[in-house]
């Protein structure tokens, strides 16, 4: 059974930094595409980023040069480095793994003075 949890969210004034977690069980690690996609409240679930089984990163122009997802294959772990946070980044941030579709529960990022 796949699963996947994510953790490292919390409360961070505007212009501080968080690094989220995700780890990976049941599930071919290396092999995986992982997205982090986040949810502000009222709104729809949009993408922010991805890294590649190689290691190759892409993400949504808003976050470029704030935001660097990575991963430690070793520790089937990915991990989501935020910094230079602004309040519109707040939201509910989720992990997904890719081609198995899985989703995690999410963890709240929340920016606000």
């Amino acid at each position: 059974q796949v699963q996947l949890v994510e953790s490292g969210g919390g409360l961070v004034q505007p212009g501080g930094s968080l690094r989220l977690s995700c780890v990976a069980s049941g599930i071919l690690f290396g092999s995986q595409t992982f997205h982090w996609y986040r949810q502000a409240p009222g709104r729809q679930r949009d993408w922010v980023g991805h890294i590649t089984p190689s290691g190759n990163t892409n993400y949504i122009d808003s976050v470029k040069g704030r935001f660097t997802i990575s991963r430690d294959n070793a520790k089937n772990m990915v991990y989501h480095q935020m910094n230079n946070l602004k309040p519109d980044d707040t939201a509910v941030y989720y992990c997904k793994s890719q081609p198995t579709n899985s989703w995690g529960r999410g963890t709240q990022v929340t920016v606000s003075s």
